[in-house]
């Protein structure tokens, strides 16, 4: 049998990563960014980096994310004080039958 994947049945996560300042402040101020909008990431990971444990890297994801939705939320991410850059990607996953 073979199952063939179609755009249409994919089940698209948000991916974002931060970098900022390794300050106590940052991570509740990048989560607000999500809370706001009544949204919980479907996984967060964060470490401290750097030579002198200066930098803070937080990877988050989350389902089912509208591309405009998470546009907004990636310049709401840049904006946030002690946040230095943004990336986002996208990656795809055939739902189950």
């Amino acid at each position: 049998m073979t199952v063939s994947f179609r755009p249409e049945q994919a089940t698209v996560t948000a991916c974002f990563s931060v970098y900022a300042a390794a300050e106590p402040g940052v991570m509740p101020r990048v989560l607000e960014v999500f809370a706001k909008r009544g949204l919980v990431p479907s996984n967060w990971y964060s470490a401290v980096v750097g030579t002198r444990d200066e930098e803070l890297q937080i990877d988050i994801q989350v389902r089912r994310l509208a591309p405009r939705q998470q546009d907004l939320i990636a310049e709401a991410l840049r904006r946030v004080v002690g946040v230095d850059a943004v990336l986002t990607a996208e990656k795809r996953a055939a739902l189950s039958a």
